[in-house]
């Protein structure tokens, strides 16, 4: 069973919100503090925003609402999310009217959005990676990024090195300690800034990733 096939039918079998680790009242209230998290950073409605590895639009329908028209950019792997996304949290109507813009990659395909971002947001995504992949995101973004963004993401923190799974997988947890985050940042052109506890429900904590000068 190919990797797509795998996820859609994880989907179907556990429902678009479960799937993504937001059924219950943690649809609502992390949805709700990833928006409230990046207006108290700075974001306006006028700025571009790229919701990495969006899913099934737990924080992007709030995005959406809040940016300007056009100003929202989701990446995800999984098609089946997206499409669920749209059509059960967002709608038809305000899809079209908002003008979200979303690509489907597993190979962080930033290239192919038609914007770049201002901000950008990875929740609960680095919870489910390798240190490997951690920094392959991180140089595709550098790559494709020509000016200034600040990029929040969030992990599960670890006091040293952490004997996690060797592949990545949207259903394994991973830990990572702040050295190595900083050391993959530094490889990749990044600064990273820890900010800790944010007072996610699951006790995830903040970075932020900056562009190196």
């Amino acid at each position: 069973m190919s990797s797509r096939d795998e996820g859609l039918k994880g989907i179907s079998s556990m429902g678009y919100r479960a799937y993504v680790g937001g059924d219950g009242p943690f649809w609502d209230l992390i949805g709700q503090k990833q928006l409230d998290y990046l207006v108290q950073a700075g974001l306006q409605p006028g700025h571009v925003l790229l919701d990495f590895a969006c899913g099934s639009l737990r924080a992007g329908r709030l995005l959406i609402d809040y940016l300007d028209e056009g100003n929202y950019l989701g990446l995800d792997k999984e098609i089946g999310l997206i499409i669920l996304g749209v059509a059960e949290e967002l709608g038809t109507e305000k899809y079209l009217r908002r003008r979200p813009e979303f690509v489907v990659s597993d190979r962080f395909e930033f290239e192919r959005f038609s914007k770049q971002p201002d901000y950008i947001i990875a929740q609960s995504l680095y919870t489910h990676l390798t240190l490997a992949d951690i920094e392959r995101s991180l140089k595709s973004l550098r790559a494709w990024i020509s000016g200034d963004v600040r990029f929040f993401a969030t992990f599960f923190e670890a006091e040293n090195a952490h004997a996690n799974p060797a592949t990545s997988h949207s259903h394994a947890h991973f830990r990572h300690s702040q050295a190595d985050l900083a050391a993959v940042a530094d490889r990749t052109g990044w600064v990273m800034t820890y900010h800790g506890d944010w007072n996610h429900p699951r006790n995830q904590m903040m970075v932020e990733f900056r562009p190196a000068r």
